[in-house]
């Protein structure tokens, strides 16, 4: 139970392009705290600018998060109230907010969310995958141990996964992807609710292929196909075969061809497509 005496954390989602998705209670939190924990203050700054707001920022962000989360601690127990805000999007998700919000839990410091945009969220409702059963696994790790070992364990991941990549960084990790998980399905989103936002719904190789030829710019939300289930490998996946080798004999590209006969037949579009590719 929290401490009447201390003050509140507040979890302030922003935009992550579109100035216009900060919500009325966001902008009201923002006016009435204390003072406003930031991941990068030039950023913020230009932000609460743009509303008219001014307050005291401080600076949190990763190389600070402890140094940083004690002298907010400090602030909080002291009574003072704070809004912890990332550059863009929902604190505390894939950002150094996670350190803070465990900081404060520990000290019964009361937390408040204030919900709003979150780009993995937003791309996953956009992919076109199912959307029911997902894990998040944000950036993959630069170091090749650690990034190809949580890509062996995530081949036989069944749900959908999303991934977060920046542009110089993506042909590595598409083609990362394809060697570990083999074809699949993925959704590739870029610059949300910027003016250049774009969402591709390709397979692994395409996407590898396409980023080839054209050089990615801006943020990427990775949205990819999880591993077929055991039951497909049995009566409906065969059907399956049948009804799409038809549809390709007919002219149909292969693409179209795996996604009807998966619809219905109701086996997996992957598992499929890996089928009618031997």
């Amino acid at each position: 139970m929290s401490n009447q005496n201390h003050g509140t954390l507040y979890l302030v989602a922003t935009p992550i392009g579109n100035l216009s998705d900060i919500s009325a209670r966001a902008l009201t939190t923002l006016r009435e705290v204390d003072f406003i924990a930031a991941e990068d203050t030039r950023v913020t700054r230009r932000l609460l600018e743009h509303f008219g707001i001014k307050k005291p920022l401080v600076s949190y962000y990763k190389h600070n998060s402890r140094s940083g989360g004690e002298k907010v601690l400090t602030r909080l127990q002291g009574g003072e109230s704070c809004a912890l805000v990332s550059d863009a999007g929902t604190p505390g998700i894939s950002d150094p907010g996670e350190d803070l919000v465990r900081l404060c839990a520990l000290d019964e410091i009361k937390i408040i969310t204030i919900p709003g945009p979150c780009a993995a969220v937003s791309a996953l409702a956009l992919s076109g995958l199912d959307s029911g059963r997902f894990v998040f696994e944000g950036f993959l790790s630069t170091d090749n141990k650690k990034r190809f070992a949580l890509l062996e364990e995530l081949k036989t991941e069944f749900r959908t996964m999303i991934f977060y990549e920046a542009p110089h960084k993506l042909i590595r990790t598409l083609t990362d992807l394809l060697n570990f998980f083999g074809e699949r399905r993925i959704s590739v989103s870029r610059e949300l609710t910027k003016i250049y936002e774009e969402t591709l719904r390709l397979t692994l190789s395409e996407a590898v292929l396409h980023f080839t030829s054209t050089p990615p710019r801006g943020e990427f939300v990775l949205i990819v196909e999880g591993a077929a289930a055991s039951d497909d490998t049995g009566d409906r996946l065969d059907e399956g075969i049948r009804l799409a080798s038809v549809l390709i004999e007919d002219g149909m590209s292969k693409r179209d061809a795996v996604k009807k006969a998966a619809d219905e037949t109701g086996c997996s579009r992957n598992a499929l497509y890996k089928a009618v590719s031997t």
